[in-house]
């Protein structure tokens, strides 16, 4: 049982009615076409990211070379997850959350994808993030944050969730599915194929049933968000505000990041 000093802390942070009304703020409906075109790169330039970032990278990288686009974000993949315990949520600007899972000290799947995200644009590899959530809407399923990163080998954007170290496949093929096709090909009762890329972590059927292959279960991509402006934020205001207060003022400055529903339009189904 939580504390009532903890529990205060996870309703300012973590209430179900805030994850509601941001989904109720921030969903908009696009095309696959629109979706397609997006990139965490095109507005998070690499001479904008956190020192520290930089520091650690050579450190990753320190000892190969020559990798191909596909090989080097595995290779950075299995470095994060072997690196990063995990824990209870951040909400940390993006270099303070670094510090923070390295250390051991927490970091859930979208505070992962975030620094994933910050490592693809320094190896330059494009990027982005998506969300799941469930459709209609159940406060009980807290969501799930994964990425896409583009591969030249495959010619396309390749799901890879860092946090469970999974990828996804068509049967009977060594080619990886995007995000999109892995629900599109899941609503066509295809077969899906699924693998974890550290032989360290088993593979979670739980989880890929609950998360990836329940029909309730819809993709959303996270569009607009500028690193060094949530940083600042962040460090300049957490220690005063609550970090919903804080997103809401980014929202009413037109600053905020939104979410992109290619499958159907989400925010019809929110009351």
């Amino acid at each position: 049982m939580l504390k009532p000093i903890q529990k205060i802390r996870w309703i300012v942070k973590r209430h179900p009615y805030l994850y509601y009304t941001r989904f109720k703020l921030l969903s908009k409906k696009a095309a696959a076409d629109e979706a397609w075109d997006y990139s965490y790169n095109t507005i998070n330039q690499r001479e904008n990211l956190p020192t520290y970032f930089k520091t650690i990278n050579l450190k990753i990288f320190e000892e190969t070379q020559f990798l191909s686009d596909f090989d080097k974000t595995l290779y950075l993949a299995k470095w994060l997850r072997m690196h990063i315990k995990g824990g209870s949520g951040l909400s940390l600007s993006s270099e303070k959350a670094l510090k923070k899972m390295l250390k051991g000290e927490g970091g859930v799947c979208s505070d992962i994808a975030q620094v994933f995200n910050n490592f693809c644009v320094l190896n330059d590899i494009k990027v982005r993030e998506w969300g799941i959530t469930s459709l209609p809407y159940k406060n009980k399923f807290g969501g799930h944050a994964v990425n896409e990163f583009y591969s030249d080998k495959h010619n396309k954007w390749v799901l890879i969730d860092v946090a469970k170290s999974l990828m996804f496949y068509e049967e009977d093929s060594e080619e990886p599915l995007s995000v999109l096709e892995l629900f599109e090909n899941n609503k066509e009762k295809k077969r899906i194929v699924f693998r974890s890329f550290l032989s360290s972590n088993p593979i979670d059927y739980k989880l890929i049933k609950d998360y990836y292959l329940h029909t309730e279960r819809m993709p959303f991509l996270i569009c607009n968000y500028r690193n060094n402006t949530y940083d600042w934020y962040l460090d300049k205001f957490q220690p005063y505000l609550p970090i919903f207060v804080i997103h809401f003022w980014l929202y009413l400055a037109k600053k905020s990041y939104y979410y992109l529903f290619p499958l159907q339009c989400y925010k019809n189904n929110l009351a």
